[in-house]
């Protein structure tokens, strides 16, 4: 991967503490306030489409709310897009899922994500980039809908094929919200180059091989822009974890994808369990990945 990331600073900007903020609320909201946030919870669900909605308003968006149907079910992922001045007709898409493995309340899965994505779509708001941006809300990443037809970002993706929509880049932010400095508290799956650190401090960048190019882009920039240690992959697809999160749908129609993320099982105690609340999270590193993500989103947007 391009460079390296930024030495360490001492202390969060200040810009980085309000930020830390900002996400910790959205993420109380979502994971204590609404909690478990699954299809057997229909009532959170809509609470928490409603929530997305009105987060995105106050940042200015018109949200759209986008039906489709599944095993006799509705369920919706919600858009907002932020038009390009120059070259509209090409789209990036940011996008997290907002549902949540069983009646789990999902801090850091997929709480801390979402987070990110709604912050990103406010500093964005007022400064439209060449090519437009779509900050999309998922349903149904989490299994029974897992790497199935019935995911809202296998029925979004599907929809911008039928439509042969330019997306030139999607990222998935993917539980983004715990690191550690203890060694040994990163592993791996089977088939991972050994030579990746022990140590679950960094925030990771995954592709398919074919998305390699993306990855590259998408590392060098977020490591000119932030101190937050970084890796990125690109690996087959087929290896446990590679293809876990909402990037894997862009995949199936041909779509470059990168997954964002603190690499869930592989670092998280608590992932799909009851444990998963907020004060698990660390706040001042998911603003420390979106002062990186921010410079990202620019980069792409501006090709």
């Amino acid at each position: 991967m391009p460079g390296r990331s930024q030495p360490q600073r001492a202390e969060p900007s200040l810009v980085e503490k309000e930020t830390a903020e900002r996400v910790q609320k959205t993420v109380t909201a979502l994971a204590s306030e609404i909690g478990g946030r699954s299809a057997n919870r229909e009532g959170s669900l809509l609470q928490t489409v409603e929530y997305l909605e009105r987060s995105l308003r106050e940042s200015g968006y018109s949200p759209q709310r986008l039906p489709y149907t599944d095993s006799g079910l509705t369920f919706h992922n919600v858009e907002a897009v932020l038009c390009g001045k120059s070259n509209p007709e090409r789209v990036i898409v940011i996008g997290a899922h907002y549902d949540t493995a069983g009646g789990y309340p999902g801090a850091n899965d997929n709480a801390s994500g979402v987070a990110a994505v709604l912050e990103l779509a406010a500093r964005f708001a007022t400064s439209p980039q060449r090519d437009s941006i779509r900050w999309v809300l998922f349903a149904n990443e989490e299994p029974p809908w897992f790497q199935g037809t019935g995911m809202g970002s296998y029925a979004y993706a599907k929809d911008c094929r039928s439509r042969n929509d330019d997306v030139r880049a999607m990222l998935s932010l993917e539980t983004i919200g715990y690191y550690s400095t203890e060694p040994g508290s990163q592993k791996y799956p089977t088939g991972f180059h050994p030579g990746y650190p022990g140590t679950g401090d960094f925030l990771g960048f995954v592709s398919d091989v074919r998305s390699a190019p993306l990855l590259r882009k998408v590392t060098g920039a977020f490591r000119r822009a932030t101190s937050l240690p970084s890796q990125g992959a690109a690996a087959p697809a087929g290896i446990p974890g590679v293809g876990w999160s909402d990037h894997w749908s862009f995949w199936q129609f041909g779509y470059r994808a990168v997954m964002v993320t603190d690499t869930a099982p592989y670092r998280y105690p608590w992932y799909h369990t009851p444990q998963d609340t907020p004060e698990k999270l660390d706040y001042v590193r998911i603003a420390q990945a979106i002062t990186g993500l921010d410079a990202v989103v620019r980069d792409l947007a501006n090709l």
